[in-house]
């Protein structure tokens, strides 16, 4: 995780369609059907999952996932898949939406082409 958040914020400021607004802002981010549950993907990648109306599962890496649970823990759990750690999952309920925006940032980082990323850094760097 790249930016630091207010620790512990369980003021409900995130929907299901603000997170799915959010993902889709991403370049190159389209929502597919996966196992009949929506998927936010990058050329085909899946970087997030909505298991249900108040959960999203954002792919991070193991790294990433603990330190936003360590960060928000009311907010985030890790999300087990056997005996793998794909995935944080996040209460949409609980998370603020600069956490949520960081953590889908973070995940179409880890899938998008370095080409993809590099262009969108610099369009950041550009405003």
């Amino acid at each position: 995780m790249r930016g630091g958040h207010v620790k512990g914020n369980n003021q409900r400021v995130t929907t299901a369609e603000l997170a799915r607004r959010l993902a889709l802002a991403l370049p190159e981010a389209t929502e597919q059907d996966h196992h009949g549950r929506a998927s936010f993907r990058v050329r085909g990648k899946i970087f997030a999952t909505v298991p249900d109306a108040e959960h999203l599962n954002v792919m991070l890496s193991e790294e990433d996932i603990r330190a936003a649970v360590a960060e928000d823990p009311l907010a985030c759990a890790e999300q087990w898949w056997g005996k793998r750690l794909p995935a944080v999952r996040v209460d949409l309920a609980r998370v603020a939406e600069p956490m949520l925006t960081e953590l889908l940032t973070d995940a179409w980082r880890r899938k998008a082409p370095a080409s993809l990323v590099r262009n969108f850094d610099a369009t950041l760097g550009s405003g």
